[in-house]
């Protein structure tokens, strides 16, 4: 068998293991989400300080048990950042002041929920590039990678079937496609109101 079937296959094991063993659990819940983002670049080449930017997008939630979840989401994420004299010397941009980089993200997330009112979550965020600065492109640099890996942990509030999420989350791959040795990983904390529709 291929080895790359293995951990999907896996996850649908467990999760239809729980789903039978569970019955009078809901199985799968589903939901829409928005907020603001908190995010810097850090890196030599920028500052470090936080800007303010947003997500969209909708989440489910896949019960594995009384108190574990699988919640994956699909997410459209604006990051900010504000550039520093430094990035001259890196890519050749004159007047430019900040990055925004729109991304699709795609958090897989682990959820534990010890009480009703309270789930803590962990997990991998894959995001994709979608959008670039256009001093970015005038400059003719692809001076982005267009993806990125983030480690995202955080707490979600449960209130009737309203969710209020507060996550920081970390990138542990460098974005910089630039010819320099200054690495760049996206941060910050996000904050969001999220709505269980089913």
């Amino acid at each position: 068998m291929n080895k790359k079937l293995l951990a999907p296959l896996f996850i649908v094991l467990m999760v239809s293991t729980a789903a039978v063993a569970q019955p009078h659990l809901p199985f799968l819940q589903v939901g829409v989400k928005g907020g603001v983002n908190i995010t810097k670049i850090d890196g030599k080449s920028f500052s470090d300080e936080f800007l303010y930017g947003y997500h969209l997008g909708a989440f489910a939630q896949i019960k594995l048990g009384n108190k574990w979840q699988i919640q994956p989401e699909v997410l459209f994420n604006q990051y900010n950042a504000k550039v520093d004299t430094s990035l001259s010397n890196v890519i050749d941009v004159k007047n430019l002041k900040g990055v925004k980089l729109n991304y699709v993200s795609i958090p897989l997330l682990l959820n534990y929920t010890p009480a009703n009112f309270i789930t803590f979550q962990a997990g991998p965020q894959f995001g994709i590039l979608v959008d670039k600065h256009k001093n970015l492109f005038e400059n003719g640099k692809d001076a982005f990678k267009t993806g990125d890996l983030s480690l995202v942990g955080g707490v979600q509030l449960n209130i009737a079937n309203f969710r209020l999420s507060g996550r920081y989350f970390i990138g542990l791959n460098d974005i910089h496609d630039a010819s320099n040795q200054d690495k760049w990983k996206n941060q910050g904390f996000q904050l969001s109101l999220g709505l269980r529709i089913i």
